[in-house]
C-alpha cells in the first residue's frame, strides 16, 4: 500500500536536488524539469516497493539518469534521419481566407466549434457528434445553425464553397 504522507516527504527532501541533478545531466532546465517529473511518477507507483528501499534516492537518480539518455537517443536519432533526408519543406503561409476563418471560430463559444469543426473537418453526422458530445440531436442541430449563422455575420464576403476550393478546412 502506498502512503501518501511517506511520499510527501521523500518528495519535499529530494525535489531540488534531483531537479539540480537533472539539468547536470540534460544541460536544459525544461528537459531536467520533465525528467524528474517522469521519474517522480514513476516513484509514486511503485512507493509500496520503493519506500522500503535502502536508497530511494539513488533509484530516483539512476531513473532520472536513464531518462535523460533515453531523450539524448532519441534526439540523436531525429538528427541523423535529418541530416539523411534533410530538413523538412517549408510550409506556405495560411492563406487571407484560411486567417479570416480561424479569427472567426475563435470568437464562437467552444461547442459551437466543436459541433462544426466535427461535422466539416471529420464529415460527422448530427447524431454522431450528439454521441460523442453525449447531448441531444436537438442541440447539435441548435450548436451548427447558431455557429453557421454568426460565422455568416463574421465572414461576409468568404462563402463555404471558397473555403473549400482553397482547402481551408
Amino acid at each position: 500500500m502506498r502512503d501518501a504522507q511517506s511520499f510527501d516527504d521523500f518528495y519535499r527532501g529530494a525535489v531540488r536536488r534531483m531537479i539540480r541533478y537533472g539539468y547536470a545531466v540534460t544541460g536544459d532546465h525544461t528537459e531536467a524539469q520533465d525528467v524528474v517529473q517522469e521519474a517522480f511518477a514513476r516513484a509514486w507507483r511503485q512507493w509500496g516497493r520503493l519506500a522500503e528501499h535502502p536508497a530511494p534516492e539513488a533509484w530516483l537518480r539512476l531513473v532520472v539518469s536513464r531518462l535523460a539518455n533515453d531523450r539524448w537517443r532519441h534526439l540523436h536519432r531525429r538528427r541523423v534521419l535529418l541530416s539523411r533526408s534533410g530538413p523538412p519543406s517549408t510550409a506556405p503561409p495560411p492563406g487571407e481566407d484560411g486567417v479570416l476563418l480561424v479569427s472567426a471560430l475563435r470568437q464562437l463559444p467552444a461547442a459551437q466549434r466543436q459541433a462544426l469543426a466535427l461535422h466539416y473537418l471529420f464529415d460527422m453526422s448530427v447524431e454522431e457528434i450528439a454521441r460523442e458530445a453525449d447531448v441531444p440531436v436537438g442541440t447539435v442541430k441548435s450548436w451548427l445553425f447558431r455557429g453557421r449563422c454568426r460565422l455568416a455575420v463574421l465572414l461576409p464576403d468568404v462563402h463555404i464553397d471558397e473555403l473549400e476550393a482553397n482547402d481551408v478546412r
